[in-house]
């Protein structure tokens, strides 16, 4: 689950300059550690921790050294990775330079359908903060988490 709160903002700049705005902006997301990961890994197979360890640490290297090599990475049902260097706009052929006109490299990670169709079964909801007031006069702190629901 992705928690939202609702943040309001003056607009700088454009049609709403001066207006106040609101939007939604994600809490602290939660997070898998590495040793979490790889707990998890070792649960799944019979893989032994010092196993998952060294695998990943693999993984990562021989990535790297495809990367360096300008290649394009694929990780199975994760996705792939692939380098993509933005170019400048040049008025002559003979500026086109690796120093003027290529930019610094990016790696674009391209998820493969399952990992996709995880991110879009996620939860999400919007803290609107409400104050409730239950049937005996004191009030509770609620977060209306049926309204603004996806999933």
């Amino acid at each position: 689950m992705m928690d939202f709160d609702i943040r309001e903002k003056v607009q700088p700049i454009g049609k709403r300059k001066g207006q106040t705005v609101y939007f939604a902006q994600a809490k602290s997301q939660q997070y898998l550690t590495n040793n979490m990961l790889v707990a998890r890994i070792v649960r799944e197979t019979s893989l032994s921790e010092g196993d998952v360890k060294n695998a990943l640490i693999s993984l990562s290297n021989v990535v790297c050294e495809a990367l360096e090599m300008g290649m394009s990475v694929d990780l199975a049902e994760l996705g792939s990775l692939r380098l993509s260097v933005p170019s400048r706009m040049m008025d002559s052929k003979e500026e086109v330079t690796v120093a003027k006109a290529l930019k610094n490299p990016k790696i674009i990670f391209t998820p493969k359908q399952k990992m996709r169709d995880a991110a879009n079964r996620v939860e999400l909801s919007i803290d609107r903060g409400k104050k409730e007031v239950s049937s005996e006069g004191g009030s509770t702190e609620g977060d209306d988490s049926g309204q603004g629901t996806l999933g």
